[in-house]
């Protein structure tokens, strides 16, 4: 009752803006019929996914519903791609174009949380979709499937694929995916992300790289003959203390961040193995590079001074995302088309009792269609392995409201609106402009030109190369 009661709502509104608008391309008016014929099957994949709320590369239930849902709809389904069980490519249709869409499904650690606007643990300990990631992939995939339709109608010609990407949040799925050669062939990729506001994307992420800097030295009694011993964990402490220095010698654009993975056992005795998972982050590409090798300097030197070995290990990265306006204003009209999302006074006060009860100052739920940015020299902070894609196609980046406004990411706030009705209104609404603007891409070469055109441009000399250490994915062994 309470899925069709919403069903109804998500009908109602975009109805009443259909009447409004003007004309509309006939495919258009099909794909929007699409996502909301199949509204309900979207919100119960979509709380399915919350409901399970897996980590990175253990997603796997998520990614066989997610799987076995387009098999039952129609597409050709390849499962554990790229050395991944819970990497899957979910394709329809034959030759050019090929018009990708990216759906994410992993949950992060420790964000168990109920749908209610308090702070409620679901499951001690476990895991909560605190990104949206839940909604992410349901809304791809309803997009993609909209399109699917038409392609089988033989109303659009070309080739619909949708890429089941597991471990955004830790692994970076889409950088193993890429590397595999998944992306080569294709034209034109989208992707959308669970926000507070609704956007055309106007703003690059940063790039990251990720590091374990570990400590080898030689353990002794601590109190009886400490003299003898050669403390992994000197190593390990001289090294943070040298990138807390370094802070003051980088660009404002810089972000570093580290914890301390081993650190000893007991007191009394001096530890052998120390290590530390160290973050590092710029604007670009470049700028990374650089903080880099003062990095690997300050690692030697750290191992010097306490009389320990070191070595430094690559865990993945991030390029920065490579933006593109031709594409951004043709998501920006359809966002426009489809209209602002509404919501009723019973879900606003939920968003704002979610914020009180996080201690933050409430402001409702932002539902409209924001105008498109000017993009900054410096993104805000924030790295996703969608950049590595945005390197290797042009890539159309929507951002969609799911959350209070100002609502802190990355929190059981954005779990409990995600698991509700606040949450699905904002996946439909991605869902529909998504498969709206993949309409004009499938229909119009010119624009697949002109937006071919300007990714070359920017992307210049740059050849995009996997932050990845060799050899297959982490995938866990439990």
């Amino acid at each position: 009752m309470r899925i069709l009661l919403y069903a109804s709502l998500l009908a109602g509104t975009f109805a009443a803006h259909a009447q409004k608008a003007a004309p509309v391309n006939p495919n258009k008016k099909l794909v929007l019929a699409s996502v909301e014929k199949h509204q309900q099957e979207l919100i119960g994949l979509s709380d399915s996914v919350w409901t399970y709320a897996e980590t990175a590369l253990r997603e796997t239930k998520s990614a066989t519903l997610l799987a076995d849902y387009a098999e039952s709809k129609g597409f050709r389904v390849q499962r554990a791609v790229a050395g991944m069980p819970t990497a899957f490519i979910a394709e329809f249709g034959e030759g050019k174009p090929i018009i990708a869409i990216l759906g994410e499904f992993d949950a992060l650690p420790g964000l168990s949380q109920k749908a209610v606007p308090e702070r409620a643990v679901r499951i001690e300990n476990a895991p909560g979709h605190g990104c949206g990631h839940n909604m992410f992939g349901a809304a791809s995939l309803g997009a993609a499937l909209a399109i699917k339709e038409q392609i089988a109608a033989g109303k659009l010609k070309g080739t619909i694929r949708f890429y089941g990407t597991p471990a955004e949040e830790d692994i970076g799925g889409k950088i193993y995916m890429a590397r595999a050669g998944l992306f080569n062939d294709v034209d034109i990729s989208l992707d959308w992300h669970p926000d507070s506001e609704n956007k055309s994307n106007m703003q690059s992420s940063q790039s990251m790289v990720s590091y374990l800097i570990s400590f080898h030295g030689k353990s002794a009694h601590a109190a009886a003959d400490p003299w003898n011993g050669r403390s992994a964990l000197d190593g390990a402490e001289f090294f943070t203390h040298g990138i807390n220095y370094l802070r003051e010698h980088v660009k404002p654009s810089v972000r570093m961040h580290y914890v301390f993975k081993k650190a000893g056992d007991v007191p009394n005795v001096i530890p052998a193995e120390a290590s530390v998972w160290l973050w590092i982050r710029d604007s670009k590409r470049s700028g990374v590079a650089a903080v880099e090798q003062r990095m690997r300097e300050i690692a030697q030197g750290a191992a010097t001074m306490a009389g320990v070995t070191s070595d430094i290990k690559l865990l993945s990265g991030d390029y920065e995302l490579l933006l593109n306006n031709t594409g951004a204003k043709a998501l920006q009209a359809n966002m426009e088309l489809v209209g602002p999302i509404t919501y009723t006074a019973e879900e606003i006060q939920f968003a704002n009792n979610l914020m009180k009860a996080y201690g933050a100052e409430p402001s409702g739920l932002d539902g409209s269609v924001q105008p498109l940015e000017t993009t900054r020299p410096d993104p805000d902070g924030g790295s996703t392995d969608v950049g590595d894609i945005s390197y290797i196609v042009p890539e159309i980046s929507l951002l969609a409201t799911t959350a209070p406004h100002k609502a802190p990411w990355h929190s059981w706030v954005v779990v409990a609106a995600g698991g509700m009705s606040i949450g699905h209104k904002g996946m439909l609404f991605a869902a529909k402009c998504l498969s709206a603007t993949m309409v004009d891409l499938f229909e119009n070469e010119k624009l697949r030109e002109q937006i071919k055109a300007e990714f070359l441009q920017k992307k210049g000399s740059e050849v995009w190369k996997a932050m990845l250490p060799d050899g297959p994915p982490p995938v866990p062994a439990d």
